[in-house]
């Protein structure tokens, strides 16, 4: 096995290794935004669509219809999410290694959250120079 596969770096098309993707979305027009066990459902069928290990999930609402702040640590790094349900908007992280693809979580985020806009940023992250 090559270090990049045993450190779970990825390697791209032109066979350039670099840590992991980075997907930034942006949801706008969602509904539910302060239902924690909904945020719960969203962010664990988003890691198992990508093919990732959940070990562990934080939540923390700020109160009765206000938003929701939480992040599900992967054994392949993590996802994360704030909620702003007074302007329907959710903010939401997504960076894996290893053979995920966090591009997989979005159709299920997508069913589940409803939103009216789906915006998305990639990154790849720790490109070696």
């Amino acid at each position: 096995m090559d270090k990049a596969a045993s450190d779970h770096f990825k390697v791209d098309s032109l066979g350039k290794p670099y840590a992991g993707d980075h997907l930034l979305i942006e949801l706008w027009g969602c509904d539910r935004l302060s239902d924690e066990a909904l945020i719960d459902h969203a962010l664990r069928s988003a890691a198992l669509a990508s093919g990732a290990t959940i070990l562990h999930a934080f939540y923390h609402p700020f109160g009765a219809d206000q938003g929701i702040s939480g992040v599900l640590v992967l054994a392949e790094s993590h996802i994360s999410i704030h909620t702003w349900p007074e302007h329907s908007y959710a903010a939401i992280d997504i960076f894996m290694c290893g053979d995920c693809d966090p591009n997989q979580a979005l159709s299920s985020l997508e069913t589940i959250l409803n939103p009216a806009i789906i915006e998305t940023q990639h990154v790849k992250r720790g490109v070696k120079k």
